[in-house]
C-alpha cells in the first residue's frame, strides 16, 4: 500500500497528535533536571514546580502594591487590545476587499496601494505610532490594524475576483443593481473567507501586540514577559508563552467552529 493512501484511525491520530508534545516535554524535563542537579539556583530551565509556584503567585495571590491579580489582569488587557484590533481590521478589510475586488473603478488605485502596504514591516512603524498616537492603548491597536488589515483585504479581494462572472451577469440580467450585487452575491461569498483570513493572521496579530506591550505598557502579557526578562524569571516567561499559545489556539478554534456553523456550505469550512 502506498504511503499516501494510509489514513490513521482516531486512536492512532490522537497518539500522533500528542507524540511531538510529549517528546518536547520529555526533552525539556531531562535537561531541566540535569541543570538543576548541577546548580539548584539555575534560572534558565526551571522545573514544573517552580513554574507552578510562579503562576500561583501571579494568578491567585494579590499583588502587594496594587492588590490586583496580575496574571488575570494581564490576560484581560491583552485580550481586550487584540479583540478590538481584530474587529477593526476585519471591518476595514471587508470594506476594502469588497471595493477592490468588485468595482474596477476603485480597484485601479486601491489594489496597488494594498499590495505596497502589505509589504511594509509593521514593527518598523512602531516608533512612529508611539510619536503620533502616544504610548497609550491607541498606538497598540493601530499597530495591529496596520499590520494585518492589508493582508486580509488582499485575500478578500482575490476571493471576490474568483466569483464566476456568469453569476454576476445572471444577477444583473434579473435586475440586480450594484448594491444588490455586492450585498446579495459578493458579500455572502466573502464572509466565510473573512473568518478564515482572521485565523491566518492571528499569529501576526499576537506578535504585533506583544511587541507593542513590551516597549510601552504597564500591563499585558507582553509587558510581563519582557519584565521577567530583566530578572531572568524563566519560571514566569515560559508559562506566559504557553498561555499566549493556548489563547491563540482557542481563538483559532473558535473561528473555525464559527465558520463551520455559520457557513457549512463553504468548502473552506470543511
Amino acid at each position: 500500500m502506498r504511503l499516501i493512501n494510509i489514513r490513521p484511525g482516531k486512536p492512532v491520530r490522537l497518539s500522533l497528535l500528542l507524540l511531538p508534545f510529549l517528546l518536547l516535554a520529555l526533552i525539556y524535563l531531562s535537561y531541566s533536571a540535569k541543570r538543576l542537579e548541577a546548580n539548584p539556583n539555575d534560572k534558565l530551565l526551571p522545573s514544573p514546580s517552580q513554574m507552578v509556584e510562579a503562576i500561583d503567585r501571579l494568578a491567585f495571590q494579590p499583588d502587594r502594591r496594587s492588590g490586583d491579580y496580575l496574571f488575570w489582569q494581564d490576560t484581560a488587557s491583552s485580550l481586550k487590545r487584540i479583540s478590538i484590533g481584530l474587529g477593526i481590521s476585519a471591518l476595514l478589510a471587508l470594506c476594502l476587499g469588497l471595493t477592490t475586488g468588485t468595482l474596477p473603478l476603485f480597484s485601479a488605485p486601491l489594489s496597488p496601494l494594498l499590495a505596497v502596504l502589505s509589504m511594509v514591516p509593521s514593527l518598523a512603524l512602531l516608533p512612529i505610532l508611539f510619536i503620533v498616537f502616544g504610548l497609550g492603548e491607541l498606538s497598540k491597536i493601530v499597530l495591529i490594524v496596520i499590520g494585518i488589515t492589508p493582508l486580509i483585504a488582499r485575500d478578500l479581494e482575490q476571493r471576490a475576483r474568483e466569483i464566476p462572472t456568469e453569476l454576476l451577469v445572471k444577477a444583473q440580467t434579473l435586475g440586480a443593481n450594484t448594491w444588490t450585487l455586492i450585498l446579495r452575491v459578493v458579500l455572502p461569498q466573502l464572509m466565510p473567507r473573512l473568518l478564515i483570513s482572521l485565523r491566518l493572521v492571528l499569529g501576526s496579530a499576537w506578535l504585533f501586540l506583544i511587541a507593542a506591550e513590551a516597549i510601552a505598557s504597564t500591563d499585558g502579557l507582553g509587558y510581563r514577559i519582557f519584565l521577567g526578562r530583566r530578572y531572568m524569571s524563566m519560571d514566569v516567561i515560559l508559562p506566559y508563552v504557553a498561555w499566549i499559545t493556548l489563547l491563540a489556539w482557542s481563538m483559532d478554534y473558535g473561528l473555525r467552529q464559527l465558520t463551520r456553523l455559520a457557513f457549512p456550505w463553504y468548502e473552506g469550512a470543511k
